[in-house]
């Protein structure tokens, strides 16, 4: 598994433009099982687009360079949302 540091050297790569549009992302865990937990950030979080970065972007540029990570998840993703009505 890689390491804290690995995976934030991948994710440093990929933050310009994720910040160019006013988001970002934060590593949370790196999990045993391949997993890596992430949290989108800034106007990344809960924006429509933000699964196609996650998936098509932040995954596919770790699994490049770890094979051994098989998944990458935004903890905001298991988090209920109120529209307030």
């Amino acid at each position: 598994m890689p390491t804290w540091e690995e995976v934030e050297a991948v994710l440093d790569e990929i933050r310009p433009a994720l910040r160019f549009d006013g988001g970002d992302v934060e590593l949370v865990d790196i999990k045993d099982d391949g997993t890596v937990l992430v949290r989108m950030i800034g106007a990344c979080s809960g924006c429509g687009m933000s699964v196609l970065t996650l998936k098509a972007g932040i995954e596919r540029a770790l699994k490049n360079r770890f094979p051994e990570i098989k998944e990458v998840k935004d903890v905001n993703m298991d988090v209920p949302m109120s529209f307030g009505f």
